[in-house]
């Protein structure tokens, strides 16, 4: 009994703290993963599971998954209703974290606004030291300005070339001004795209988008869409669209939060993002889907600005067009325009007078502001069973039908805005009642008259290019009855006609000014202050040429923007003729000075490079480089100036331009005497040369006896022996 005594005794003496160590179980009793929510809509117990469900789907959307029994919502026992909070349980602070940055001060709906703080700072601001203590004032870092490049002394444009695997921005001005602005080391992208103003130059890269900007061209934002493939600015920048051909896919353990994608976000290719935050907004599929055995191309860009920035709007072909608010990205009345049969649509552009009042009413404290003029849409409807096609104006957001134009026998429509939105060309390509032909209608709606009347240009052929004046009302057209047109072999060239229309004011239609026949052109471009246009043939294996035209040669031609001659076409002249081999790019710089011509590695490998000429066709630079691909001209804003300032400047335009005259001077003097200097070190250089030469041979000469003396006596005879064999004989020696 006393060993069994003995053996409970040692039993209890054994130390088990090591395993209690290793299996204690830790209580957590902090709060960090709870969040306290503030501005939620007050109900009743009725609308609970409706209300929780929203929350949860607009906590997920922003990348922060949470449950409807994650929620505890108090009740105000006396009325029945919410208190307007809820306290909110995530699995772990990070979690928490990460949903107090992406849902703080997120706007649930026009009413209520989520305010988001830890339940744990309750308590840490109720035992707060209410002592007050001076802050640290930081010192103060000046942030680069992003349009920097504007205030250049010499007015200068920039530009920026791609090639190999190198980028390379330069600035481009007179010759002498014209040198590398910067060389930055951007490794893996695919290609480089400016923003509308030219604030931000974008690389798209395997993870995704970076913009770079200012003097030091720093990382301004980052967009983290993999693969992404294309990229599409808002007009005013404060957006930006992101496309891959791959769909959006969220790995297990990825970042989350308002600048990443979310599991909801998942199956998506289109993303729309904040320029300013870097946030993600919201993601859209285009997967068009087939239609038997074909399918449907996408159109680029898949989402249409409006000119302001305030809407977003896609079409669903045959169905509708969804039209968004920016920036919460909710469909604009909750409904999208039900259009049966729609094919597509563009947004109106603003006028520059029109713009002005935009910025006046978006000003703050601006009086005697008028109100802003509303949006226009353009769509157009194809013929279905005896609905005749039509062409439709709507006013956004008012919804309104501003103006509507049947069509008949119509194959295909495109829209063409003027730039300034006085002018809207309807394209349409008709058909005979056999289908066996195709000829070409131009429908024009002068937008800014009363009733927006339209006036028709009928043409016999198959209309290739269309081209807008930029501020004008001037139109250009490139058109053909090649029957190669649709299908051209190797080495052949359509046969094209180029003409020139204007508006008649005293007759109020378009009158053709000038045709110019037996073209191979198939591109036109304006210059952006209008006046000058190039022709040129682009994508042509046999055919590079550009033509330079000035369609106001002769000035005295218009007075106060009215022709007064019978003959239209009188002041219509060539000012040059060139050609860039294997030319796939037309640019025009924003001045209109210059123009920019370039062949890219992309589309052939022959003579890739660029070529940068003046507005009369003087080529001023070539470069022909391999592995060549991109060149892009850096956008500018509007300027600042107002109409005033503007006529003004044009008004005592004599006293600016001699300024620039001196300058020019100056310069030109400058180059003179430098090379007046140089060319005067060479013939220095050549006399002295010639003296020492002279020296040399002189005193030569004076020692060409002692010479011959000392020759002599350095004289020795050498005996030189030969030996010559006559004949050789062998014997043989017997032993």
């Amino acid at each position: 009994m006393s060993g069994v005594t003995q053996n409970v005794e040692n039993v209890d003496d054994i130390d088990y703290s090591d395993i209690e160590a290793k299996y204690k179980v830790e209580y957590d009793d902090s709060f960090d993963n709870t969040l306290i929510v503030d501005g939620v809509p007050i109900i009743d117990k009725s609308k609970l599971e409706r209300l929780l469900t929203k929350i949860c789907k607009e906590f997920s959307r922003k990348g922060v998954p949470v449950k409807p029994d994650d929620i505890f919502m108090p009740w105000d026992e006396s009325t029945g209703k919410s208190k307007g909070y809820l306290f909110m349980d995530f699995r772990n602070a990070n979690d928490a974290n990460t949903a107090l940055i992406a849902m703080d001060n997120h706007p649930f709906d026009a009413k209520h606004t989520f305010k988001l703080n830890r339940f744990d700072d309750g308590e840490k601001y109720a035992n707060m030291d209410e002592t007050y203590v001076e802050p640290e004032i930081e010192e103060y870092t000046p942030r680069e300005h992003l349009r920097a490049w504007l205030t250049d002394p010499q007015g200068r444009d920039q530009y920026v070339v791609y090639r190999g695997d190198d980028v390379e921005i330069f600035w481009h001005g007179k010759p002498s001004q014209c040198e590398l602005a910067y060389k930055p080391d951007w490794k893996d992208f695919l290609y480089v795209s400016w923003s509308p103003q030219g604030t931000y130059i974008a690389t798209l890269h395997r993870q995704g988008v970076r913009l770079w900007g200012g003097p030091s061209w720093k990382p301004q934002q980052r967009f983290a869409h993999p693969l992404v493939k294309l990229i599409d600015f808002s007009p005013c920048e404060n957006y930006v669209v992101t496309w891959s051909n791959e769909p959006i896919v969220v790995p297990e353990g990825k970042p989350q939060g308002p600048q990443y994608f979310s599991p909801d976000d998942e199956g998506n290719n289109l993303a729309v993002w904040d320029i300013k935050s870097g946030h993600l907004l919201r993601t859209f599929s285009t997967n068009t889907g087939t239609e038997g055995a074909v399918k449907r191309q996408m159109q680029w860009p898949a989402l249409k600005w409006s000119p302001d920035d305030k809407f977003v709007a896609r079409v669903t072909p045959g169905q509708m067009i969804s039209v968004h608010e920016l920036p919460s990205m909710f469909l604009h009345d909750k409904k999208s325009l039900k259009i049966e049969g729609v094919v597509d649509f563009e947004w109106c552009p603003l006028s520059d007078k029109d713009r002005d009042e935009v910025e006046k009413v978006a000003s703050v404290g601006a009086k005697g502001a008028k109100k802003a003029p509303e949006n226009m849409i353009a769509y157009w409807t194809p013929e279905v069973a005896n609905q005749p096609a039509r062409v439709t104006l709507l006013s956004f957001p008012g919804r309104a039908i501003l103006r509507q134009k049947n069509l008949f026998n119509v194959s295909e429509c495109k829209l063409h805005w003027q730039n300034q939105g006085d002018f809207l060309c309807v394209k349409v390509d008709r058909h005979t009642k056999t289908k066996k032909s195709i000829f070409c209608n131009l429908e024009i709606f002068r937008v800014r008259e009363k009733d927006f009347p339209v006036e028709v240009v009928e043409l016999k052929d198959t209309v290739t290019d269309f081209s807008w004046e930029p501020k004008g009302e001037r139109f250009a057209i490139v058109s053909t009855n090649d029957p190669n047109l649709g299908n051209p072999g190797p080495g052949i060239t359509i046969k094209t006609d180029v003409s020139f229309y204007q508006l008649d004011r005293v007759k109020n239609d378009f009158k053709l000014l000038k045709t110019l026949p037996n073209r191979t052109s198939n591109a036109i471009r304006w210059s952006p202050r209008g006046r000058f246009v190039v022709l040129a043939t682009v994508g042509s294996s046999t055919k590079s040429e550009l033509e330079f035209w000035d369609l106001d040669f002769t000035l005295e031609d218009r007075r106060d923007g009215q022709v007064v001659k019978e003959d239209w076409g009188s002041s219509i002249q060539s000012l040059g003729l060139a050609d860039h081999y294997g030319v796939t790019d037309v640019e025009w710089d924003p001045s209109g000075r210059y123009l920019a011509t370039s062949a890219s590695a992309w589309t052939h490998t022959l003579e890739n490079g660029y070529a940068i000429w003046d507005f009369r066709g003087q080529e001023l630079l070539k470069q022909i480089q391999d592995r060549f691909k991109q060149f892009l001209w850096r956008p500018r804003p509007r300027t600042l100036l107002s109409k005033d300032q503007q006529k003004q400047i044009r008004k005592n335009l004599k006293e600016f331009s001699r300024v620039f005259e001196e300058e020019d001077q100056r310069e030109s003097e400058n180059v003179n005497t430098e090379l007046l200097a140089l060319r005067r070190r060479l013939v220095d250089e050549w006399n002295a040369w010639r003296a020492r030469s002279k020296k040399e041979l002189g005193e030569g000469q004076g020692h060409d006896h002692a010479k011959e003396k000392q020759s002599e006596e350095d004289k020795e005879e050498i005996e030189v022996w030969v030996e010559e064999v006559v004949e050789q004989i062998e014997e043989e020696v017997e032993d």
